[in-house]
C-alpha cells in the first residue's frame, strides 16, 4: 500500500528538496502543488540570487570609489542596466528549478497541480477545482516581506527588499527601516546608486548574532564607507506623508524624540512565513511560537511537516534544503513507524556586508553563546590589518576571532573582513568535525588571503600550550 504525499510549495528549495529524496521510494504518491507564475522558489526569483546580481554592480563602483590609485571620472549604476541583467540571469536560473520539478511531474508516482492549495480540514486541500486528501502533507510555502505595523504606513509609500530589486529610479534620500542582514546587504547598493540615507537601528550597534566587536566595526564602516546617518537605540513610533510627497519618521531615542524626513520609506524589517493562504484556520495547527517540532513535524498535527523558511525557523537557502531532506526521511520514517531524527546543524550563517567587500560569516559559538552554555573556552582574535595581503588588496578592515574550547577544540569561528565568505567553508569543516586546533597544519599555501586563519590558529594552539 503506498502512502501518499503533498507537497505545498514545490518550486521551493525545500520542495524540491523533499520531494527528491521521496520521488525514488517504490511506496511513495507524490502531488506536487505551486502556483508560482513562473515558478522557480523564492531564492531564485526574489532571494539570494537576485540580490547578489544587484549587489556585485555596486560592488564594482564602491571598488573604484575606494581606490586611491584609480583617476578618472566615476561611473554611475546603471539600474537599468542591473535590473534588466538581472531578471536574464535569474529568469535562466528559475528555468532549471522548474524544469527540474517538471521531470519529476513525468514519474508515474508523481502529480503536478500548478494551483493554490488552500485546507479545508485537518490534511484536506483544496487545489483549485478538487479536493486531495494525502497522508501526509509537507508546507514549504517559504516566506515573504515583513512591513511593520507602524502608525500611518498604510498612508505611505513604502519599498520592500521585493521593490528595491526591480526600481530604476529611486528618490535623491531615503529612510531605512530594519538593519538586518537584508539591511546590511541593500542598503550599500543604494548608497552607490545616489540615495542618501538614514538608517534606524534599534539597538547600540547591529549585527545581533556577533560578538559586539563585530557588530562596532560593522556600524563605523557603514557610516564612513557610505556616509551613512545611523541613529542607534532609536525605535519607529508613527510615519506619515510630507507637503511635497515625501516621509516624515517619527522615533523615540534615548527616551527623547527626533524625526527624519526623506524622499521615500524603506522596509527591510525581515521576512515572515508565507502561510496566509493556506487556510490553517481549517486545521488544529496554530503556527505559533514552536509550532514546529526538530522533526520539522508540526505538533498540532504530526502528519504535517513545515520546512524551511514557511516554519520560521533558521530561513536561509541551504537550511531549508538541509530540511527538506529531514522532512523526507522522516516522513518515510513515521509511516514505516520508525523513530525519527531530528534536524541539527551548527550555526552558519553569511550576511554580505559592505557589498560583499566586507561579508559577516559565523560558524559555531560566539563568545557569548559559548559562554552562555557555560563552555570552558578562550577567545583570539585577529584584526584583518595584520595581514598585509589585505592591505595589498585595499580592504585593510575588519577582523577575525576563533572561539576555542581549553582542551583545543574548536568552538567556533567569526569573520569579518575580505573573502571572509569563501573561509567559512573551511571553518565548518573544523568546527563540524571537531578539529582540535593544534592538530589543523600550518603550512604555507595559496591563495594568500586566508592568512588571517593561519594567525588565529596559530595563536590559539601557542595559547593552549602556554
Amino acid at each position: 500500500m503506498s502512502t501518499h504525499v503533498a507537497i505545498i510549495g514545490a518550486y521551493g528549495s525545500a520542495g524540491v528538496a523533499a520531494a527528491q529524496r521521496l520521488v525514488d521510494a517504490p511506496d511513495i504518491e507524490l502531488t506536487l502543488i505551486d502556483d508560482g507564475n513562473p515558478g522557480g522558489g523564492l531564492c531564485i526569483l526574489r532571494g539570494c540570487m537576485p540580490s547578489k546580481e544587484v549587489l556585485s554592480a555596486a560592488e564594482h563602483r564602491f571598488a573604484a570609489r575606494h581606490d586611491h590609485r584609480l583617476d578618472g571620472p566615476l561611473p554611475d549604476v546603471d539600474l537599468e542596466t542591473v535590473v534588466e541583467t538581472k531578471n536574464e540571469h535569474t529568469a535562466n536560473f528559475a528555468a532549471h528549478r522548474r524544469a527540474a520539478v517538471e521531470n519529476l511531474a513525468e514519474r508515474e508516482n508523481v502529480t503536478f497541480l500548478r494551483e493554490t492549495a488552500r485546507f479545508v480540514d485537518d490534511r484536506v486541500l483544496e487545489v483549485g477545482d478538487r479536493i486531495v486528501e494525502p497522508d501526509y502533507v509537507v508546507v514549504a510555502t517559504g516566506s515573504t516581506v515583513n512591513v511593520p505595523n507602524l502608525e500611518g504606513i498604510e498612508d505611505v509609500n513604502v519599498q520592500t527588499s521585493a521593490d528595491v530589486l526591480d526600481t530604476t529610479t529611486f528618490g535623491d534620500s531615503g529612510i531605512v527601516m530594519g538593519f538586518g542582514y537584508i539591511g546590511m546587504e541593500l542598503v550599500p547598493y543604494l548608497a552607490e546608486a545616489g540615495v542618501d540615507l538614514t538608517v534606524i537601528e534599534h539597538d547600540e550597534r547591529p549585527l545581533d548574532e556577533a560578538d559586539p566587536p563585530f557588530g562596532d566595526a560593522l556600524l563605523s564602516y557603514y557610516r564612513e564607507a557610505f556616509d551613512l546617518t545611523i541613529p542607534t537605540n532609536a525605535y519607529e513610533q508613527r510615519v506619515e506623508t510630507t507637503d511635497d510627497d515625501g516621509v516624515r519618521l517619527h522615533v523615540k531615542r534615548d527616551g527623547e524624540r527626533q524625526t527624519f524626513e526623506a524622499d521615500q520609506l524603506f522596509a527591510f524589517t525581515g521576512r515572515r512565513p508565507a502561510l496566509d493562504r493556506l487556510g490553517l484556520e481549517n486545521t488544529r495547527l496554530d503556527p505559533g511560537s514552536g509550532w514546529v517540532e526538530d522533526t520539522m513535524q508540526a505538533s498540532d498535527d504530526q502528519r504535517v511537516f513545515v520546512a524551511g523558511d514557511a516554519n520560521g525557523r533558521e530561513p536561509i537557502l541551504h537550511v531549508a534544503k538541509e530540511q527538506g531532506f529531514t522532512t523526507a526521511r522522516n516522513i518515510r520514517a513515521h509511516a514505516a513507524g520508525e523513530s525519527l531524527e531530528p534536524y541539527e546543524n551548527i550555526h552558519h550563517h553569511v550576511v554580505f556586508s559592505g557589498l560583499g567587500v566586507l561579508p559577516y560569516a559565523r560558524l559555531g559559538h560566539s563568545a557569548d553563546t559559548a559562554r552562555d552554555a557555560d563552555i570552558d573556552h578562550f577567545v583570539v582574535t585577529r584584526e584583518a590589518s595584520s595581514d598585509g595581503v589585505f592591505k595589498t588588496k585595499n580592504v585593510p578592515e575588519g577582523l577575525a576571532r576563533l572561539i576555542v574550547a581549553t582542551d583545543g577544540t574548536v568552538l567556533g569561528w567569526q569573520g569579518l573582513h575580505y573573502h571572509a565568505d569563501v573561509m567559512a567553508k573551511t571553518m565548518q569543516l573544523a568546527v563540524e568535525m571537531d578539529l582540535d586546533v593544534r592538530e589543523i597544519p600550518d603550512r604555507a599555501y595559496h591563495p594568500t588571503t586566508p592568512e588571517i586563519l593561519d594567525g588565529l590558529i596559530r595563536d590559539a594552539a601557542a595559547e593552549i600550550d602556554s
